[in-house]
């Protein structure tokens, strides 16, 4: 792993996460790439044509990049309990004269296949992969295309399932992480566990290379997870607030807001287990939302998109892992260096 970061340019064992819906930026990857370090484009929620034009920005730039994609994991949502869950959200989509309760249930699989053969077609440097793993035959054919393959696990039994699968390198979440949980089993919440204990657990079963993420937030932190067995660890919630962040105006102010009281772990803006700062949505719909991705997602989309663009924070997911404080405003390049200035 050492020899093959050093091949993308990598002097610093600090990477950028994918960070889906808005915040990573061609222009973060870039940045990333610049102080040393790598970035991540996040494929998640976009259309295959806008992660191919994101793709040929970072290219353009002749820096070592991955592409992060959202494996198909479905967990398909009980149509009553939808319902239900609809109406009770109805208020805040009505706050923006949108009609939640009449929204149908939509199920898809985020455009995998042609997000596959997009990054086939013109090989990537890296590839990893979040909330499952693909099938044999696309890890096996991103690997003859030459594409490092990197998987997300959250635990010693996806680890091995995954090196089993012959995967480069796995990036280890804690539960400390912010955004979704990558778990391979979402009707569960995965239970809370120090990164450097779940870095150890996972170490005794697998010997690929490991990446660290979830929680990591200061240089303290990047040397602990390095002295547990990873070669470099993953960072998204402190770049937050980073001058190439794509991170909208609410987000930003929220992400930096001392009165903000922390964050949970809901399912109630996606249907799935994600940590975000606590909000007005949070605390009125974490205890109602059923299992069900991503059609919890779709439902709620077009209210997160109004709230965001009506510069309202309580309506929006916050995403944040359990270091948001440490957030910076400030280059890519500096939060990297420091972050990387104990390991």
């Amino acid at each position: 792993m050492a020899s093959t970061l050093t091949d993308l340019g990598v002097e610093v064992p600090v990477l950028a996460a994918p960070m889906a819906g808005g915040p990573t930026t061609p222009e973060l990857v870039i940045a990333a790439a610049g102080g040393g370090g790598l970035g991540f484009l996040a494929g998640g929620y976009k259309t295959t044509e806008a992660l191919g034009e994101q793709i040929a920005r970072v290219r353009s730039a002749g820096v070592g990049f991955g592409v992060n994609l959202f494996a198909p994991r479905p967990v398909p949502v009980d149509p009553e309990a939808f319902r239900v869950f609809a109406r009770a959200i109805a208020p805040e989509a009505r706050a923006y004269g949108l009609d939640a309760a009449e929204d149908g249930i939509v199920e898809d699989d985020d455009r995998w296949r042609a997000k596959i053969d997009l990054l086939l077609s013109s090989p990537i440097p890296v590839v990893s992969f979040t909330f499952g793993i693909p099938e044999p035959a696309v890890v096996a054919a991103f690997r003859a295309a030459g594409t490092l393959v990197v998987q997300t696990v959250t635990s010693p039994v996806e680890a091995s399932a995954a090196a089993e699968a012959g995967v480069d390198v796995l990036a280890v979440q804690a539960s400390a992480a912010g955004g979704h949980s990558g778990t391979w089993t979402p009707q569960r919440t995965p239970p809370f566990v120090p990164l450097p204990d779940l870095l150890k657990a996972v170490r005794k079963e697998v010997s690929v290379p490991l990446v660290a993420a979830g929680g990591i937030a200061t240089p303290d932190e990047v040397s602990e997870a390095l002295a547990a067995g990873a070669v470099a660890v993953m960072v998204g919630t402190v770049l937050l607030r980073a001058d190439e962040a794509g991170t909208s105006a609410p987000y930003r102010t929220a992400i930096a807001d001392p009165a903000r009281k922390g964050t949970v772990v809901t399912r109630a803006f996606t249907g799935r287990p994600a940590r975000a700062l606590r909000n007005a949505f949070t605390d009125r719909y974490s205890g109602l939302a059923p299992d069900g991705y991503p059609a919890l997602h779709h439902l709620t989309s077009p209210i997160r998109r109004a709230a965001a663009a009506a510069n309202d924070p309580e309506r929006i997911n916050l995403w944040a892992g359990t270091g948001y404080r440490h957030a910076t405003a400030e280059p890519v390049r500096q939060i990297l260096h420091r972050l990387a200035s104990r390991g």
